[in-house]
């Protein structure tokens, strides 16, 4: 691990202006920047601790949604109330995520930020454009299976890892910052991260100075909430396939997929088609897949999991 230096920030203006230091990165609840230090993926020359501002409630809206704190853990939210009842396929995602262990741990804000799981960003000795940019994309030509099918490019098919970020972009979640400046913003998830495109170094809006501190929830949608996820081993481990969706009673709904493109992945279009069955829902959701000979199962994958989403929703 390389020499850095440590700064505990007492309020979230000392959080945003020590990231202005150069090679900053802030730090929480640690259980991926730590595991990417050691591998010398990442190495900031300074870490802005901000475990200890008071950014860990979830409180009610006045609209009738919940503001959830950026620290507040995916233990505590899983295990909330609210969301348990009213934005199930929150809690169901959070628990099909890691471990027990790292979900004491695992933040909100930082869920939304980790970085992708891909062999080849892991691997330090092969070119990765997302870990070092202008290198090349070893993933391309390489073993794939795991990788994107969707919104990739021609340097980059990496997929996010997040299983709240599924849940959290069917229920049209938005993201609140703060800047050094004093900037407050409210962001879309839906508008939140950027697709690889030339430069997949860049994955999110956020401006360097900028500190996700809630994201809020809108007033609850009701229907029956369902988060079902297919992976190589039964526990911890990473989404193939994963299908976060809201459905009614009348057939219509929303769906959100996991592991399939750099972003948690949803099409409105597709939203339109669940009354016609999973094969339309697909042929929106997945239009044009750049697929490889390893990861192409995904499309029929992808099918047959949301068939049985919503034969569940149907009873």
């Amino acid at each position: 691990m390389k020499p850095f230096t440590y700064q505990r920030a007492e309020t979230t203006q000392d959080a945003v202006r020590g990231i202005k230091t150069p090679g900053a990165k802030f730090i929480a609840g640690s259980t991926n920047l730590l595991d990417l230090m050691k591998l010398q993926i990442e190495q900031p020359a300074h870490l802005v601790d901000i475990s200890k501002l008071p950014l860990n409630k979830i409180e009610d809206t006045e609209e009738g949604g919940l503001r959830i704190g950026g620290l507040v853990t995916n233990t505590d939210l899983a295990a909330n109330e609210r969301i348990r009842k009213e934005y199930a396929v929150l809690s169901r995602a959070l628990l099909a995520g890691a471990s027990g262990q790292l979900r004491n741990k695992a933040s909100t804000g930082g869920n939304f930020l980790q970085r992708t799981r891909c062999p080849y960003f892991y691997d330090t000795n092969q070119p990765c454009n997302k870990r070092k940019p202008g290198t090349g994309c070893s993933a391309i030509d390489g073993y794939s299976r795991s990788l994107g099918i969707v919104g990739v490019s021609n340097d980059c098919i990496a997929t996010h890892p997040s299983d709240m970020a599924v849940a959290m972009r069917v229920l049209d979640a938005v993201i609140e910052t703060t800047d050094s400046e004093g900037n407050t913003r409210s962001i879309p998830l839906e508008k939140f991260y950027v697709l690889p495109g030339s430069k997949p170094n860049v994955e999110t809006v956020l401006k360097k100075d900028e500190l996700i501190t809630a994201v809020i929830l809108p007033k609850p949608v009701g229907g029956t909430h369902i988060y079902r996820k297919v992976r190589d081993r039964a526990s911890y481990a990473f989404a193939l396939i994963s299908v976060a969706a809201i459905i009614f009673e009348d057939g219509t709904g929303r769906v959100a997929m996991g592991g399939v493109a750099s972003q948690p992945w949803r099409v409105k279009a597709a939203d339109n088609q669940l009354p016609n069955g999973a094969k339309a829902v697909i042929a929106k959701l997945l239009e044009n897949p750049k697929t490889t000979e390893d990861n192409k199962f995904k499309v029929t994958l992808a099918e047959r999991v949301l068939d049985g989403v919503i034969k569940e929703a149907r009873g």
